[in-house]
């Protein structure tokens, strides 16, 4: 039998103390070199970092069993310099560090490093969900755990966080469009590209975007004008059901329209369809 990470401790759920600009986050840190995310595992580096040595241990056992090479940390700091040295593919990230904003690491994490980021924790409210996915999480889990469950979700981040392999070159006719253009969509001036991962506003300016932001959009470009559920947008970008109380792709479509809409409480690009779900308007091309 597989086992459950049960252990509890109360400093799973405090709320984390403020913390001074740069102390207990990666505030400062330089930008190293980029992690390697490969089909094998055995080549993929996973980061644990959780106060607590026994779970970092557990995890750090039973990853290192399933082929990933891990790394156990303790401390934001201890992260600081793994990423500058050997960043990892992705994190487990612990939100009860003692006095560290375990959100503020997560933010900082997801505005310097295209990596896989798991929030794995004690605290179990909405709005800590919530709160975790706003700052860039692409998921998040919460103790007690099944540790089968947790490497599924690991394997489905990082094949949303893989970049895409390079297109062949084309042998067809000059007329006919390659790999690579076929995944260029043009919508409403906006520019998205999914083989290289990238999407340009009208000025041409490079919009940064999470994984989980990625995928979303990714989605709603290939459907444009068509009406899709929240059900089917989480199966498609996180390959699972909602439940009843799952917020997911409302707090990732509002991400969206922040870095997309001139006024993101009035949507031009995508729109909310009540009781149905969210469509894209804007008439899309491709090449």
């Amino acid at each position: 039998m597989t086992p459950v990470l049960t252990k509890m401790s109360p400093r799973c759920a405090r709320i984390p103390r403020a913390t001074r600009p740069g102390q207990g986050t990666l505030g400062y840190w330089r930008l190293g070199r980029r992690p390697t995310i490969s089909a094998d595992v055995s080549s993929t580096h996973i980061a644990v970092l959780d106060d607590e040595a026994d779970i970092t241990q557990l995890l750090a056992g039973y990853l290192a069993a399933q082929g990933y090479r891990v790394t156990q940390l303790h401390a934001g700091r201890d992260l600081l310099a793994l990423m500058a040295s050997d960043p990892p593919a992705l994190v487990l990230l612990d939100l009860g560090l003692p006095g560290e904003d375990g959100f503020a690491i997560a933010r900082q994490l997801r505005e310097h490093f295209r990596i896989g980021l798991v929030i794995v924790t004690g605290r179990g409210d909405a709005v800590d969900k919530i709160v975790g996915l706003e700052v860039g999480a692409d998921d998040y889990v919460t103790k007690p755990f099944d540790l089968r469950e947790l490497a599924a979700r690991i394997k489905a981040v990082l094949r949303r966080v893989a970049p895409a392999p390079e297109p062949a070159a084309p042998v067809s006719a000059p007329t006919t469009a390659s790999p690579a253009s076929r995944e260029r969509f043009h919508f409403a001036g906006w520019q998205f590209d999914t083989a290289a991962r990238k999407l340009l506003d009208p000025q041409g300016t490079e919009i940064v975007l999470t994984t989980g932001e990625f995928d979303l959009l990714a989605v709603l470009v290939r459907h444009a004008g068509r009406v899709l559920s929240r059900d089917f947008l989480l199966e498609q970008t996180r390959g699972r059901d909602a439940g009843p109380f799952d917020r997911t792709i409302d707090v990732q479509v509002g991400r969206l329209r922040r870095k997309m809409e001139a006024d993101s409480e009035r949507p031009e690009l995508i729109k909310s369809v009540r009781g149905a779900g969210y469509v894209l308007v804007p008439e899309v091309t491709q090449g």
